[in-house]
């Protein structure tokens, strides 16, 4: 299985998620901009989480020292993002890849992540807050995937279980959502490694 794990807004929980799935599905991770290195960035988050050997952790095309978006963040190092660099990595087995950021965010100022995204061609699986203005952020992002006819698994929530968000997301956004990532404490392999089994990932991500 090779997917992109995606966001509707910047801290809505992708790398926790993405340690949740490369976990569950003994995945390499891949994150293709990395924007702002505190603590190694996300791919050394992952690590840290997961204790991953080296060779499941694959290196950024772009690492960039400022935590703003990728296009400015690059302009700011004097650089300019190339598609022609975020070719997807060769071999088999899963894949897991983390974008930067939401669906819209410019990776430059002619070039959104959508755009790439349409170009990888895999599945999305979307992140999203479970709280109060979830809604309008996932919506959006639902039908701006749905207008390039980029396939979404599902949701995963993230954050504390909300009465009537999950089902309301459902019903209007016309997809699942495969898991309610509640805050786990402590935050660690042990603990994503009992709720991916708690959750509907394994079955719809074949394993």
């Amino acid at each position: 299985m090779r997917l992109i794990i995606c966001g509707t807004d910047t801290d809505v929980g992708k790398t926790v998620v993405s340690a949740l799935v490369v976990q569950g599905l003994r995945a390499h991770y891949w994150k293709p901009v990395q924007s702002g290195l505190e603590d190694g960035g996300d791919t050394g988050r992952v690590q840290q989480l997961l204790q991953l050997p080296p060779e499941r952790l694959l290196p950024e095309a772009y690492r960039f020292e400022a935590p703003v978006s990728p296009h400015w963040a690059a302009e700011r190092q004097g650089l300019t993002i190339d598609p022609d660099r975020l070719n997807l990595p060769a071999g088999d087995g899963a894949l897991v890849v983390e974008t930067a950021g939401g669906v819209l965010v410019p990776l430059r100022r002619d070039w959104l992540q959508i755009e790439q995204i349409a170009v990888w061609g895999l599945p999305v699986l979307l992140v999203a807050r479970s709280g109060l203005g979830t809604l309008s952020h996932t919506l959006l992002s639902l039908e701006a995937l749905r207008q390039r006819s980029i396939p979404v698994l599902g949701l995963v929530l993230n954050g504390p279980p909300h009465p009537d968000n999950p089902r309301t997301l459902e019903h209007l956004g016309k997809v699942p959502v495969l898991a309610e990532l509640p805050p786990l404490s402590p935050l660690c392999g042990a603990a994503l490694e009992q709720h991916w089994h708690t959750s509907a990932l394994p079955h719809t991500l074949g394993r």
